[in-house]
């Protein structure tokens, strides 16, 4: 849910305010892994819309993503070449063999969780098992260099080198971002960069990071609902999120259970 869309002035946070964040993105995680549980070929992508406002009644959220710039859902439910901001619809079935990735976020206290996950349906090909591990395997490569001294670029480098390593690209046009009382906070962490580059990396950020790739083309083109991001080459896309405190003792995965 973003785009490059602001100038850079982080938003640090204090002891207080991450660990309101971690409360908030452990709730995150927690509804992600129990769409992941309901995964299965046959069930429509506007099941877990239903389920996802079920969830945060229960949890005592907010849904983050429903109204936020007009988006009318709480979760992004995006289906093989789709990238990102997938909207869900009663008559998209998920079937044997899709890749399905989970975008959501929840408002707890004023704070904003946020993180991303990508599942596959049934039994997938070998192409798309080993494009799940190599995004997943890049944000790790990302976080573990949001340290602070650092700077974004030595994040969004990580991320790359990792990716083209395997033939794949990151997708471009989306960033990850800052995130606390917004969605959408400065700085923008771009999936694509140079070591050394950009802002630098200070204790009290929290970053939501999430690369997302594609298989093939890493450009992008927007369907005439206004929100689904797919691939202009229609080849499948991963995509994955963790929003991570910077400490004085490293990265802190707020969103891990």
């Amino acid at each position: 849910m973003y785009k490059k869309f602001f100038g850079y002035r982080p938003i640090l946070k204090n002891k207080w305010e991450i660990e309101i964040l971690r409360k908030a993105n452990i709730i995150v995680m927690e509804i992600l892994l129990n769409f992941k549980e309901k995964v299965r070929p046959g069930i429509s992508t506007f099941e877990f819309e239903e389920l996802a406002l079920e969830l945060c009644e229960k949890k005592g959220v907010k849904p983050a993503f429903k109204g936020y710039r007009g988006y009318p859902y709480a979760v992004c439910v995006s289906v093989n070449e789709v990238i990102v901001h997938g909207v869900p619809k009663k008559e998209k079935i998920l079937k044997e063999g899709d890749i399905v990735s989970f975008d959501f976020g929840a408002i707890y206290e004023g704070y904003v969780g946020d993180a991303a996950l990508t599942v596959g349906v049934g039994e997938i090909s070998e192409k798309a098992k080993e494009l799940l591990k190599v995004t997943e395997e890049a944000l790790y490569k990302g976080i573990e260099k949001a340290h602070f001294g650092n700077r974004i670029g030595d994040i969004s480098y990580a991320i790359q080198k990792h990716v083209e390593s395997y033939g794949f690209n990151v997708i471009r046009e989306f960033v990850g971002h800052g995130v606390g009382r917004q969605l959408h906070e400065p700085p923008e962490v771009p999936n694509f960069g140079k070591p050394g580059k950009g802002p630098k990396i200070e204790i009290g950020m929290v970053l939501a990071i999430e690369p997302m790739v594609s298989a093939g083309s890493p450009e992008v083109e927007i369907l005439e609902d206004g929100w689904t991001a797919v691939t202009k080459d229609r080849s499948l896309a991963a995509h994955f999120e963790h929003s991570v405190a910077i400490t004085p003792k490293g990265p802190e995965i707020l969103s891990r259970i």
